[in-house]
């Protein structure tokens, strides 16, 4: 029975939203640079039905891919290509992954600007994860005198985010407890109960869970959990 109401919401759901307004929108050109590369510029290669959130007009439906290399959520319209207007008010939902346009800092006052995607939401802090490209140029090999293509690799950036500041969390033990110093010895230990794989998502968010409770349990609970990153 729950499944059914669930499915009636979302079908009455989706029939509320309207197509993607010409005002969301700015005209974009296809990039060509990488078309002779291995690997590709977009997150996925093929257009999602996705919804577009503008917190100032509804909810719309839309057809859209994320190129990592311009940072833009795109959008074609028979031979004209768009993108979603790059804006903290306007978000999109692409084959479950939220993607908000954040104006970030890190504990240093440098501006981090772009597209972030919500891993985890709590009451004091929120996950983000950003991806960006790793771009090989062509080469020619020396010993063969064979043209060797150039490469484009996706990388995943994990971010803890609180009050609008942002730190990268390592993924590697010993960073991330440098990071979390203060707590290091009951980190260590919860790492090796729990075999925690930091290149896991589902475990950066327990070790994440693990460090708020941590420091919620101490005398001064409202303290950051950014507090002891010096960068």
């Amino acid at each position: 029975m729950r499944r059914i109401l669930l499915l009636l919401f979302l079908t009455t759901t989706s029939a509320l939203f309207a197509q993607l307004p010409r005002d969301l929108l700015s005209s974009s050109e296809r990039v060509t640079t990488f078309d002779e590369y291995d690997g590709s510029m977009y997150m996925k290669s093929r257009y999602k039905e996705s919804s577009v959130i503008d917190e100032k007009a509804g909810t719309f439906d839309a057809k859209l891919k994320y190129n990592v290399f311009t940072d833009a959520l795109e959008y074609s319209q028979g031979s004209k290509l768009f993108e979603v207007v790059k804006s903290p008010t306007v978000h999109a939902r692409i084959d479950g992954d939220y993607f908000y346009y954040c104006e970030f800092k890190t504990p240093r006052g440098l501006k981090r600007t772009g597209y972030y995607v919500l891993v985890e939401l709590n009451d004091k802090y929120r996950i983000y994860k950003r991806f960006t490209l790793k771009i090989k140029e062509p080469t020619r090999n020396t010993l063969t005198q064979a043209n060797e293509a150039g490469e484009l690799r996706m990388i995943t950036t994990y971010y803890l985010e609180e009050s609008g500041l942002i730190m990268e969390l390592p993924m590697n033990k010993k960073d991330m407890l440098a990071t979390f110093s203060d707590k290091e010895g009951e980190l260590k230990e919860y790492l090796k109960k729990e075999k925690i794989r930091l290149k896991k998502e589902e475990d950066l968010i327990r070790l994440v869970a693990r460090y708020n409770a941590l420091k919620s349990s101490d005398n001064n609970p409202s303290q950051s959990l950014l507090s002891t990153r010096r960068n």
